[in-house]
Formats: C-alpha cells, sequence, structure tokens
C-alpha cells in the first residue's frame, strides 16, 4: 500500500487475506450461490467448503443451519443482523450479512460474517464480572478514604474552637497550604480531616504521613519514592512515594516539625515547583495536590535553633491555625465527655451515665494529655465500673490515678474557687508525676510541658519537691 494514493496493491491475493481473519466470512454472489467460506467459518460452524461451495444458500436451509441471512439480504438490499443456528455444533451463532452492489444498483456480491455467540456471550460475562468488580473497588475505595478521612466529627462549645472551625471551613474550598499547630491530643489530625472533607479535593485521596513515626533514613523513600535499582533491596518494579499517592488530593505532614533537617530541603523544592523526583529517578512528576502540616512543636523556636530550615517554615506557614489545649477551653470537656461516653458504652455494651459530680471532675483536671487523654481516661471508666452504675466524682478521681481522695484535693488548695481547686489538682498530678518518674524533666517530658514550666509551678507553691525530684532540680536535669 503506497502513502500516496491509499490503494492496495494489485497483487494481494483477497482470499489469502479471508483466510487469515478471525471472525467467519461467508460469500455468495446475487443469485445465493455460495463462491467463498474460510478456515474461520468452518471452524465456527463446522461446515467445510467442499459440501457447499457452489450451490445455493437455500439448499442448506434448514439442513445444516437455521436463521440464514443471505436470502434476506438479496430481497431487502440492506444489511441484516440474526442469530442463526448450526445443527451439526449444537450451538448459536451471531450472523451479519452485507450487500456488495454493481454500477447499476444490482447486488452482485452478499458478504457474511458469523461470530460464535457462545464466545461472545463469555466476553459480555466477563465484561459485566469486570463492572461489577470495578464497581465494588470504587466502592471499597471509596470506604477507604472516607476511613482514612476518619468519621469523627469536631465537638465544640467554646468560641475558640469555633473560631477555628469558621477559619477551617472559610479555606477548604482553596488549594492555600495550612500549618496546624498545638499540644498532643488537641485535635490536629481531626482539624486536617475537616479541611478535606468541606473541600472540593473529598472524593480525592487523603494520605496521612506521620513525620515522627517513620525512620529518617526511610522516610525520604516513603515520601518521594524510587525507581527500580535506586538501592541495595528496592522492589525491581519501584514505588511511588506518599506525594504521588496523594495527587490529585491531599496530603497531611504530621509531626513536620520531626522531618530531618537534611530532607527538609527537598520538601521544600517540591512544595514550590509542585514536582518531585523519585529517588534514582531522571524525570520530574507532575504534582497537583494540597500539603497540610502539623506539629506539636514551635517552629520558630526549632528556626531559632537550627533544627527547622527558615525557608520551609515560610513556605508552609502560609496559614497558620492554632488549636487551643483543652485546660483553655474547659466549656468543650462536658460535651467531649458525654460523647467519648456513649460511645464507650455503645462500644462495651454498657448502661451507664455521668453524674454532675463527674463533669465536674473532668472540668477541674488539668488535661496535660488533652483530648487524647480525655477520651482514654473515658474509656478506662466505662470499662472498668459495673454496668448500670453511675459514674461519680470518687471513680473519675480514682482513675485520674491522682491520690488521695476529691474532697482531699479540694482541701489541698487555697480555698473552694474553680481556679483554686485546679490549682490543688495541677500540684497533685505534678507531685505524683514526679515521684513516679523521679526527676522534674522526666514528669515534664510525661505531662507534655517544658521543664521550665514545672519548676516555675513549684517556686509559686513554696513546694519542696520530693526526693529524687528536687536532686534532679538542682543538678539542672
Amino acid at each position: 500500500m503506497t502513502e500516496r494514493s491509499g490503494r492496495i496493491d494489485a497483487g494481494v491475493d483477497f482470499r489469502e487475506v479471508c483466510e487469515n481473519l478471525y471472525d467467519a466470512v461467508h460469500i455468495t454472489d446475487g443469485e445465493g450461490r455460495i463462491l467463498f467460506i474460510n478456515e474461520a467459518y468452518t471452524r465456527n460452524t463446522g461446515i467445510r467448503p467442499e459440501k457447499v461451495l457452489g450451490h445455493l444458500i437455500s439448499e442448506f436451509e434448514g439442513v445444516l443451519y437455521r436463521g440464514s441471512v443471505t436470502q434476506r439480504v438479496l430481497e431487502t438490499k440492506q444489511p441484516v443482523n440474526s442469530i442463526a443456528w448450526v445443527y451439526g455444533l449444537n450451538k448459536e451463532v451471531l450472523v451479519t450479512g452485507i450487500p456488495v452492489f454493481d454500477g447499476e444498483g444490482n447486488i452482485k456480491l452478499v458478504v457474511t460474517n458469523t461470530r460464535d455467540f457462545t464466545e461472545l456471550k463469555h466476553l459480555e460475562q466477563q465484561l459485566q464480572e469486570m463492572t461489577e468488580e470495578r464497581r465494588i473497588a470504587n466502592e471499597e475505595l471509596a470506604y477507604l478514604r472516607r476511613q482514612q478521612a476518619g468519621d469523627r466529627e469536631m465537638v465544640y462549645r467554646s468560641e475558640a474552637m469555633r473560631r477555628v472551625v469558621d477559619l477551617l471551613h472559610t479555606v477548604a474550598d482553596t488549594d492555600v497550604t495550612v500549618l496546624i499547630t498545638g499540644e498532643s491530643g488537641t485535635g490536629k489530625e481531626l482539624a486536617a480531616s475537616e479541611l478535606y472533607q468541606n473541600s472540593s479535593r473529598r472524593d480525592k485521596p487523603f494520605i496521612k504521613v506521620n513525620c515522627a513515626a517513620i525512620p529518617g533514613e526511610l522516610l525520604e523513600s516513603e515520601l518521594f519514592g524510587y525507581e527500580a535499582g535506586a538501592f541495595t533491596g528496592a522492589k525491581r518494579s519501584g514505588k511511588a512515594g506518599m506525594f504521588e499517592l496523594a495527587n490529585t488530593g491531599v496530603i497531611l505532614l504530621d509531626e513536620i516539625g520531626d522531618m530531618p533537617l537534611a530532607l527538609q530541603g527537598k520538601l521544600l523544592r517540591v512544595l514550590q515547583q509542585k514536582e518531585l523526583m523519585r529517588i534514582g529517578g531522571s524525570r520530574p512528576i507532575k504534582l497537583d495536590l494540597r500539603v497540610i502540616a502539623a506539629t506539636n512543636k514551635d517552629l520558630r523556636e526549632e528556626v531559632r535553633r537550627g533544627r527547622f530550615r527558615e525557608d520551609l517554615f515560610y513556605r508552609l506557614n502560609v496559614l497558620p491555625i492554632e488549636l487551643k489545649p483543652l485546660r483553655e477551653r474547659r466549656e468543650d470537656i462536658p460535651l467531649l465527655a458525654d460523647l467519648f461516653f456513649q460511645r464507650s458504652c455503645k462500644k462495651y455494651n454498657k448502661v451507664l451515665s455521668l453524674s454532675t459530680g463527674a463533669i465536674q471532675q473532668l472540668i477541674e483536671y488539668p488535661w496535660p494529655g488533652n483530648i487524647r487523654e480525655l477520651e482514654n481516661l473515658v474509656e478506662r471508666i466505662a470499662v472498668t465500673i459495673p454496668n448500670e452504675s453511675a459514674v461519680t466524682r470518687e471513680h473519675v478521681f480514682a482513675a485520674l490515678n491522682l491520690g488521695g481522695s476529691p474532697t482531699h484535693a479540694v482541701a489541698a488548695g487555697e480555698g473552694g474557687s474553680l481556679r483554686e481547686q485546679v490549682g490543688a489538682y495541677e500540684r497533685a498530678l505534678i507531685r505524683q508525676a514526679i515521684e513516679r518518674e523521679g526527676s522534674i524533666r522526666k514528669a515534664a517530658k510525661v505531662l507534655g510541658v517544658d521543664h521550665s514550666t514545672i519548676v516555675k509551678k513549684i517556686r509559686a507553691c513554696e513546694w519542696d519537691p520530693p526526693e529524687g525530684g528536687e536532686k534532679s532540680h538542682q543538678a539542672g536535669e
């Protein structure tokens, strides 16, 4: 065939072409006399050429097959589709007859194409199965995305949290980079999920990466992926990184303050250029995603100490959102406690109730572990007290493991006001932590506050730390 004319060379043997077609071909002249059948026709029908060639098609209707279309094509001068039955093989076939006209509009040939109906049914069944599998896979993917995003709602009553949620909803449908800060357990991941669920990307991937949970030497390959043979132990097929998996969606870089300094430069390039290069790769991969970062560290202080890149900080800190600790929004505690309590009762099939005294005890506690600590405490109470009981103030105090009793703790304060009672519990908590951990620094770490904070509170109440804690303080541990 030449490119310019588009014509087939005259030497091409059309018989050879037909013999190599997958579909069965059957040709008659304008009177219905069989001129040609190919090998596929014999394979699909069991009819051999020496039995039919030169004969009229009408001779075999009702003998070799039922449902021939050739006669109908000759009568209507139109293409005809039909289902025929082959007696020899006892099966159905799909038959299509096409008329071929001469220059005067008369039919000179009828070309019939026969397809194995059984095979077509099999292919149709396969297609239906694949369609069903795809539907199930899409449902599973949607379910997994919902699970990844989380189904927990943000519950609050405080003005501080109302402002945070309003801001989250305002910026949710944009692609602005958000930096969520707050102490451990304040709900940073939940805030990120709120952003995702209210954005236009909510049906796209939502990938969460805990930068503190992955060893530094593995974090680069987990984030950016690698090509085949990039290093010893690499998969032969290579591996897509978290950024690629999150493409078109949202990625949450949790505990971003713990990312190794050497990796921060590569992350900055990804954020600025909207593309990445796999380890060992040679071609850039374009990215279209939203980045949310979260940390419980003071990144400005980390920058000052040389542990976090200043340029990366400003690139992430486009829209900062701070979550206040639970002790600064105590009006949220009853609402959260009730939510966790109902959830725990359902989980453990119990019928319990929270007394006013129990709620008051929860409000008075300083919650160094914030919402996560509150949730764990409520579940512990629900598990340990008898069914069909009322949770009392004493139950809560015992679960907090502060020592003594609620009345003793109140008496230890300077009065009965909320601030005074909270101060008493705080001192009891600090004392217990120091006694248990053996040093002020270790106690501060357990309580989730700075060493200096504990020292100031000890000095403010003119209290001598227990033996071991005092020594650690004097040593500047």
